[in-house]
């Protein structure tokens, strides 16, 4: 009987162990997948830092990106990412995943280094006086609007820039004579929100939400019969913006 019971201890012991075992092989081909997708990292529309400087620069020097390595993963960057992809044979999402940084020749584990070899060059680009020319422009004609609204305005100024008819800089563009309101009523010093900094390197990097417009106006607002005549391209919050 002794024998007996002894022999059912065993057994009862064995099938604990067996229990526990599959448990832990179970639970633990169950969070592969999750841990894995914690450590991949990656970098979309939007995200920021010195990463992202890198990425710019790689892609610069490859022909595929023409912005300023502002560190921000703006519109410019986006497409160039997708046109990296494509040429590389990766999925075109305009993500940059572990695999397209890898084809980049980025290591993310060691981001310190990538930080420390940034840091001055962000500092600099970050207080580009154009992008803050804009930003106080974009902020004084158009804070309050949509965000894609102040893109827009930013990009019909940098559309003004590369047609002869006007000033060939930002700051020419700006403060030609009676060209903006902000300029006249002083509201391009009004206090500078981060959404009109932003709002001024996407569009210094290639973004243009107007679609190739020269002007805008707020039909509510404005006085001036002439801007009526011009073709409208489309209407993004309080703005026209017109060809």
């Amino acid at each position: 009987m002794k024998m007996l019971r002894k022999v059912f201890s065993v057994k009862k012991i064995t099938i604990y162990l067996v229990v526990i075992i599959i448990t832990y092989f179970s639970a633990t081909a169950y969070f592969i997948p999750y841990n894995n997708a914690v450590k991949a990292l990656s970098y979309k529309y939007g995200s920021r830092g010195s990463v992202i400087i890198e990425v710019q620069r790689r892609l610069q020097k490859w022909g595929y990106y023409k912005g300023s390595t502002d560190g921000v993963y703006g519109y410019e960057t986006y497409l160039a990412i997708k046109e990296f992809q494509h040429d590389n044979g990766f999925a075109v999402d305009g993500v940059a995943g572990d695999n397209t940084l890898s084809a980049l020749g980025i290591n993310i584990g060691d981001k310190n280094a990538i930080a420390k070899k940034t840091t001055s060059a962000s500092a600099t680009i970050s207080n580009s006086p154009d992008i803050m020319l804009l930003a106080r422009l974009i902020n004084g004609e158009a804070r309050g609007e949509p965000y894609l609204g102040q893109v827009a305005v930013g990009a019909v100024i940098m559309n003004r820039t590369r047609d002869p008819k006007y000033p060939s800089t930002i700051a020419g563009v700006i403060y030609q004579p009676g060209a903006f309101d902000a300029v006249t009523d002083g509201q391009i010093n009004a206090d500078l929100l981060q959404s009109s900094i932003n709002a001024a390197r996407d569009a210094i990097n290639g973004w243009d939400p107007s679609d190739g417009a020269l002007f805008y106006f707020n039909p509510a607002t404005s006085t001036n019969a002439w801007i009526w005549s011009k073709p409208l391209i489309k209407v993004i919050g309080n703005h026209r913006f017109c060809q």
